[in-house]
């Protein structure tokens, strides 16, 4: 029942994710951390069996800063992707596989780009624009089909994000009341105000003129 959605624009990633820990149907924890810092400008969002999520976000966050221990720089985004999509696989063929869906985001101060990875418990990557994990994909995805754009400014990115969190809010069965969000860009990763989807469907977020095409929202009562 976990939500994780990844946003890349040109100039940094949106990383937003649920701070549910439930077991069944009971609700363990309000407030879990599902995101890992791997380095300066790499942050990872974790979802999954808790101790696996636990183990295997540690694991590549260590074996990220030996390989800067060793080499005195930090691997890109892509590099430390692809690392972790080949530790999963390695983990997979094993008679100890990791049971973890991941979104790793991050910006390349070489190449001057924002990137976006998906990786699931199958050791399958893909670079993409936008990507969630959980059921929370069902209904964000076709909300940033509608309204995605690379170029948008950081103000409008995040009315996006909030614009997939309302329609969570609204149509989906179980209740995820908070979201955690990160902004990855060349400054590195800053914490941004915590979301509660509640309030957004209260408040709903619409695109500017009604129009479904428009890139540009705003927030106006529902």
């Amino acid at each position: 029942m976990e939500c994780l959605i990844g946003i890349r624009f040109n100039d940094y990633v949106l990383l937003a994710a649920d701070t549910v820990d439930a077991r069944s149907i009971v609700v363990m924890n309000h407030d879990e951390e599902k995101f890992c810092k791997v380095s300066d400008q790499v942050m990872m969002a974790v979802c999954g069996e808790a101790g696996h999520t636990d183990n295997f976000s540690e694991y590549i966050q260590k074996n990220v800063k030996l390989y800067k221990m060793r080499y005195t720089y930090e691997l890109s985004p892509q590099a430390t992707a692809h690392f972790t999509r080949r530790t999963m696989a390695e983990y997979l063929r094993s008679s100890t596989p990791y049971n973890c869906n991941l979104i790793v985001g991050g910006y390349d101060n070489v190449g001057n780009k924002a990137e976006l990875f998906f990786i699931d418990y199958l050791a399958s990557i893909s670079e993409l624009p936008y990507c969630a994990h959980g059921y929370g994909g069902y209904f964000v995805l076709s909300t940033m089909d509608a309204h995605y754009k690379p170029d948008l400014p950081l103000e409008e990115g995040i009315k996006l994000l909030k614009l997939c969190i309302q329609e969570i809010g609204k149509r989906f069965l179980v209740n995820l009341p908070l979201y955690k969000v990160k902004l990855i860009n060349k400054d590195g990763i800053q914490d941004l105000p915590t979301i509660q989807g509640a309030d957004l469907v209260k408040y709903q977020v619409r695109p500017i003129g009604g129009d479904a095409s428009a890139a540009p929202m705003e927030i106006g009562r529902a």
